[in-house]
């Protein structure tokens, strides 16, 4: 597996001791707790996702609505679903490649943990932009509305 930082992959003299090894054994523990909890998590928004249909039908004022929120939920949360998919899939791999590097004292495979742990935060960073910036938009939307009303 080819990555991205083979151009710069000289030699340094940085060494982990002892209690550094054991940090990343249990942050590793935990990451892979985390993704399992995230897998499953995954699960129910997916299974919940094909009841929205049901569920939004059946609330009182569903026919009230000029269009059908069922389906349209549906996808939203299959969107969800997958958009949290790939986080925890690196978060995942971290945990699995970190574990295998530390007990095999295997350098690139620490490189790769370390990769797909900086791909998990950066998705997250990514993400966490765009929502802040929806919520922006959305509170600029609020008061211009607000306003108007005035």
């Amino acid at each position: 597996m080819e990555n991205s930082y083979t151009q710069e992959s000289r030699s340094t003299d940085l060494k982990l001791n002892i209690q550094s090894i054991g940090f990343l054994k249990e942050t590793a523990k935990w990451a892979n707790f985390l993704a399992i909890m995230g897998f499953i998590g995954i699960g129910f928004i997916v299974i919940l996702a094909f009841f929205m249909g049901a569920i939004f039908s059946s609330l009182p004022n569903a026919n009230a609505m000029p269009f059908n929120a069922g389906p349209i939920m549906t996808v939203v949360y299959l969107l969800i679903g997958v958009l949290y998919f790939f986080p925890v899939l690196y978060l995942y791999r971290f945990a699995n490649k970190m574990k295998n590097a530390l007990a095999s004292n295997n350098e690139n495979m620490l490189s790769e943990a370390l990769m797909n742990l900086k791909s998990h935060y950066k998705f997250i960073g990514i993400l966490t932009i765009i929502m802040l910036s929806f919520y922006a938009f959305a509170i600029l939307i609020a008061l211009i509305a607000g306003l108007s009303v005035m």
